[in-house]
């Protein structure tokens, strides 16, 4: 039986990825896929992060822009280690 992933990245450039799973607990290893060419890749997850919520695929910084779908889609307003959740506590649109 195949693996289902636990986590959708679309570009291979994008810097977090989306939790596609109900009840993704921390410390789950994380088959990732990303949609643009089928790749995989494993990832730990730090947290207990819900559906449809993004993880980060590196670590990151204060400041550093949010890419997802190859583009820009906010900034980051605290420091994010790999593998932790990200969401509005942390990631914000640059729109206002």
């Amino acid at each position: 039986m195949a693996e289902i992933p636990q986590l959708l990245v679309h570009q291979a450039e994008d810097n977090v990825g989306v939790v596609v799973v109900e009840g993704l607990k921390a410390g789950t290893d994380m088959l990732c896929c990303v949609t643009h060419d089928n790749s995989t890749f494993r990832l730990t997850s730090k947290a207990d992060v819900p559906i449809g919520h993004k993880i980060a695929l590196s670590d990151l910084k204060s400041g550093d822009t949010a890419i997802k779908y190859g583009e820009d889609i906010g900034k980051f307003v605290a420091d994010i280690e790999k593998g932790a959740h990200v969401h509005t506590h942390n990631c914000k649109t640059k729109r206002w």
